[in-house]
């Protein structure tokens, strides 16, 4: 029986929207936000990973564990790693990186995104929703993923790409990529290991290099499009989006 922790990277200091993990949507910090949805998936330990002692308060005063870790990492995934060093975690197969900038991330999607790992013994796992028009497809803040055959929603298939920009791509079999990634235990000890490769550095992918060294990442399509957080103007529209709920 394979156990999960879930790990959520995050920090103050971002280009675009500094701060963001503690701006507050129905006068909760978004990352608390986070932390619910990940509790709500029901399947495993909620750690947070992150530089600074201000989110750390802030997550252990809501009876979650916060993990200090060092502000030099290049990627979340690297600050994922650090932090599961700090844990006893040798009962643990699979690590999910939930990133800490989707505050309505339905928690059946992390639970859906756990089991098809385990059923299909995958190392890699993420998620991705239909894209809905023409401007998502060509927005640069947002990360395609695209896979060789159509996606529904009950399989589970093998990425072909990811990539920002779109130009010149037909829209057949190209999704938008929400970020949160499964992963074995033993394939996260390894790629934190391996150089970043040109492609993750030119397009500033971290996942990239997972492909690069010609390891299999897996796909599943999400029932409903969960929204991050980058910029002011996405802030405002998942704070009006969630306190109109």
């Amino acid at each position: 029986m394979s156990n999960t922790i879930i790990i959520i990277p995050t920090r103050l200091e971002a280009k675009r929207l500094p701060n963001k993990p503690l701006l507050k949507i129905n006068n909760k910090p978004m990352i608390i936000h986070v932390i619910e949805r990940a509790r709500e998936s029901n399947v495993g330990e909620v750690v947070v990973a992150t530089p600074d002692d201000e989110i750390a308060e802030i997550v252990t005063k809501n009876s979650c564990r916060a993990i200090i870790t060092s502000k030099s990492h290049n990627t979340g995934t690297d600050r994922i790693h650090e932090a599961l060093q700090k844990l006893s975690t040798k009962d643990i197969d699979i690590v999910i990186n939930l990133q800490g900038d989707m505050p309505n991330l339905d928690g059946e999607n992390i639970k859906t995104l756990n089991f098809l790992m385990k059923k299909n013994k995958c190392k890699v796992g993420t998620l991705a929703s239909k894209i809905q028009n023409k401007e998502e497809l060509e927005n640069k803040n947002i990360v395609k993923v695209e896979t060789f055959e159509e996606l529904n929603h009950s399989n589970f298939l093998r990425v072909k790409d990811f990539f920002r920009e779109a130009k010149g791509i037909i829209q057949k079999n190209v999704y938008h990529h929400i970020g949160i990634y499964a992963f074995t235990k033993d394939l996260l000890l390894k790629y934190v290991k391996l150089k970043r490769t040109s492609n993750e550095i030119e397009r500033n992918l971290e996942q990239l290099r997972i492909m690069d060294n010609k390891i299999e990442i897996y796909v599943s399509l999400t029932k409903s499009l969960p929204l991050s957080v980058d910029t002011k103007e996405e802030f405002l529209l998942i704070k009006k989006t969630m306190e109109y709920k």
